[in-house]
């Protein structure tokens, strides 16, 4: 269910511990402002040859992830 967990890491001296790819700087944050803005999955892996497709959908699936507890201990 987690499987995205093995594309994000949260390090407090990488991006003031914003969830990041893995081996990266670049944020989950970053990720869903680029597909917010209306660019698309495969303008993304052009800017940023780093990135992969599952990196993108890592994003969003903590994203979802993270909505849900929210969600959850709002309740």
């Amino acid at each position: 269910m987690n499987e995205f967990l093995q594309y994000i890491s949260i390090d407090p001296a990488i991006r003031f511990g914003k969830p990041c790819i893995k081996n990266t700087r670049i944020a989950v944050l970053d990720i869903l402002q680029w597909l917010a803005s209306g660019m698309s999955i495969e303008e993304i892996l052009t800017d940023f040859p780093s990135l992969k497709e599952e990196h993108i959908r890592a994003a969003l699936a903590f994203a979802a992830y993270r909505e849900m507890l929210t969600k959850l201990s709002a309740a």
